[in-house]
């Protein structure tokens, strides 16, 4: 079982609904899940290292912690109105977040040239600070994908196993 913070940026509230099939499946593998449709560094600073040291005190072993970021992009490759503080905290984050494990799912219309670009640079930031990757950054193409958050579920089944570090 791990923690798991599901980090969310959304303008139009498409992608919550897939945070939200991500997290109803990972209730069903038995993980404690924290989503975060208004995302606040600190806060999920404090839900990562206080739900780490949780385990650490009712187990033998550390489970790391991760953060699933489920974010569309907006504009000309700009991030969502309701990530943007904590993309610019994180950049000024000088906390060692080298323990923190994520994966990235990104949403969006491959016929923009900017294509999930607000993933692709969230994902560049977070392994600027030290987070570890798990599993190269997912898209779903809303000019083709039918229904987003059943994909988003096989998915997070087909990698149930790298969620458990």
């Amino acid at each position: 079982m791990s923690s798991i913070q599901i980090i969310v940026g959304s303008m139009l509230g498409g992608t919550e609904y897939v945070a939200e099939a991500c997290e109803e499946t990972l209730n069903e593998l038995d993980h404690n899940v924290d989503i975060h449709l208004k995302p606040d560094l600190s806060c999920i600073i404090s839900n990562t290292f206080s739900s780490n040291n949780e385990q650490k005190k009712s187990s033998d072993s550390q489970i790391k912690p991760l953060w699933i970021i489920c974010t569309s992009t907006h504009g000309a490759g700009d991030y969502p109105d309701n990530i943007k503080e904590f993309v610019s905290d994180l950049g000024n984050c000088d906390q060692d977040l080298s323990t923190v494990s994520f994966l990235t799912i990104g949403i969006g219309d491959s016929s923009y040239d900017t294509f999930c670009k607000a993933a692709v640079d969230l994902s560049k930031l977070l392994k600027s600070k030290g987070c570890i990757e798990i599993v190269p950054f997912k898209t779903f193409d809303m000019s083709e994908d039918i229904d987003p958050e059943d994909l988003a579920q096989q998915w997070i089944r087909t990698n149930k196993d790298l969620l458990s570090i």
